[in-house]
């Protein structure tokens, strides 16, 4: 092995670049920035005073420890910082796993009695913000089991029999995603029910439609916004699926193997709501398969969030110039006086992007883990309450910001024209002719190249021009031309026809219960 010398005496590095820096090739004029080993050893190592620690609280789990973690470790594997956010879960779970231990002989009713009304002070004082969260103590379960050993003694330390603190977790996260499911749920339909007003204040309106951002049909703007209406049930119906699958209770299942006590997981699992205990101990602690599918239904909920956001607020430009929302959903700009931005929507597509990413941090966490439970999973928890939080606040403002817009007619009236929206509803007319679709297809393409040549709409163009390209075309085509014939002639079932817009309206209508 090279010693520090002959490294110092192989390797050369030139003084720092300056106005007045001059190479010297002469090896005489050569040094070197590293610090020789004489100028290590001259350097003096001043003793550091160090404060008296005070003495630290013994572990829960320090039985078998002699010494305890440093200041170091401490601050970076301590959790209660965010999973106190599982304060109410963590108190349920231990609520009903107490009455479980005393119905089976594990405890007294004494101390179960004890243990519940400790819980009950403990969560009085959290709500209160009158209790003293400690970060030696780690963790939610740790702040509460030692914070109700203070309040009650040894009745406390008979809490955690047939406990482990791998299923306790996991327990408060199953019950914590189901609560913000639930929640989600009920703002999914806030903003359905602001959508379904919106389109009811618009009725008969025609927008255009478009594919590839390129004018294609006319449609109605009830029924665009229909669309919306759809995904979000979408989204809605993966969360009810996925609460269904994640609402088994892991409780009862310890660190990994289960227990040689007698306890009853049938009985907690009924007590916290669950639909039966997880068969598997191992999975029970192991599993995060609940975590992800909640957040990969949130990440498609917020792509979802993110299109909508995305077309008003192109809708908003001047450009577009579709709708106008109202100054109590705008923004303006520190330096443009005349600036009126609509930034809640702009921020709706932004926060997509912290929900799909929450997502890719907890698939990259659990993809390298062996059963069963691993402390890598501390790192689960900010994810979740991020993707909910986040989540939440994009259903919330963009139900906001949908009932404060108006759609500007006379703007998109004026727009309508633009794009030859009829052109397929004219394909439609030669294919009733006994015209084969592509042959109409071409025709339909002929007419509307000659209406770019003269500067017109396929509505203005004459018959005999009509017929110069066609003979199929007689007078009555000009029922199936402009955007208000075009749109009575869809016909196919969830088209954007009026008569299948409004079976669609009066669905959402009962759906929601707005009547």
């Amino acid at each position: 092995m090279m010693s520090l010398g002959s490294l110092s005496s192989t390797f050369t590095l030139a003084p720092p670049f300056t106005r007045h820096h001059r190479h010297h090739s002469s090896a005489g004029s050569r040094t070197s920035s590293f610090p020789t080993r004489a100028r290590i050893e001259n350097v003096r190592m001043e003793p550091r005073e160090v404060p008296n620690p005070k003495p630290k609280e013994e572990k829960l789990w320090g039985g078998r420890f002699k010494e305890g973690v440093t200041d170091v470790v401490e601050r970076f594997t301590e959790s209660i910082s965010f999973d106190k956010e599982l304060y109410k879960q963590d108190i349920t779970g231990s609520r009903a796993h107490a009455s479980m231990l005393a119905h089976q002989g594990l405890i007294t009713v004494t101390d179960r009695d004890s243990i519940l009304q400790g819980l009950d002070e403990i969560e009085r004082r959290i709500e209160n913000g009158e209790f003293n969260w400690r970060t030696d103590r780690e963790d939610v379960h740790m702040n509460i089991e030692a914070a109700l050993t203070d309040m009650i003694g040894e009745p406390a330390k008979k809490l955690h029999t047939s406990r482990s603190r791998n299923d306790q977790v996991v327990t408060d996260l199953r019950l914590y995603c189901r609560d913000a499911i639930d929640e989600i749920l009920a703002s999914m339909k806030r903003l359905q029910v602001s959508l379904m007003t919106l389109a009811l204040d618009n009725q008969g309106l025609i927008v255009p439609g478009y594919t590839h951002l390129q004018r294609a049909q006319p449609v109605l703007l009830q029924h665009l916004l229909l669309a919306y209406v759809e995904e979000i049930e979408r989204d809605a119906g993966r969360l009810i699926d996925c609460r269904a699958r994640m609402n088994f209770c892991p409780l009862g299942a310890c660190a990994l193997a289960g227990t040689g006590l007698p306890i009853d997981r049938f009985m907690t699992s009924d007590a916290l709501g669950f639909t039966a205990p997880m068969r598997n101990s191992i999975d029970a602690v192991s599993d995060r398969d609940f975590i992800l599918e909640f957040l990969s239904a949130n990440a498609i909920t917020a792509v979802h969030l993110s299109r909508l956001g995305e077309e008003w607020v192109l809708w908003a430009s001047e450009e577009f110039g579709f709708i106008t929302p109202s100054d109590s959903v705008s923004t303006g700009s520190s330096i443009m006086p005349q600036k009126k931005n609509p930034d809640p929507m702009e921020l709706v597509r932004g926060k997509s992007a912290r929900v799909i990413g929450d997502l890719v941090t907890l698939l990259t966490l659990c993809k390298g883990l062996p059963q069963a439970y691993n402390r890598d999973l501390q790192e689960d928890k900010e994810p979740v309450f991020d993707s909910v939080k986040t989540i939440l606040g994009m259903l919330e403002v963009s139900a906001e910001f949908a009932l404060n817009i108006t759609f500007n007619r006379g703007r998109i009236q004026k727009a309508l024209p633009a794009g030859y929206l009829d052109a397929t509803t004219l394909a439609d007319y030669l294919v009733k002719k006994g015209v084969p679709f592509r042959t109409s297809h071409d025709i339909a393409g002929k007419s509307v190249a000659l209406c770019t040549l003269k500067d017109c709409q396929l509505l203005d163009l004459s018959l005999d021009e009509l017929r110069s390209i066609s003979p199929v075309f007689e007078n009555d085509v000009y029922e199936f031309l402009g955007v208000e014939n075009s749109i009575q002639k869809f016909i196919s079932y969830g088209s954007t026809g009026s008569a299948c817009v409004a079976e669609q309206i009066d669905y959402w209508i009962k759906k929601l219960e707005l009547q």
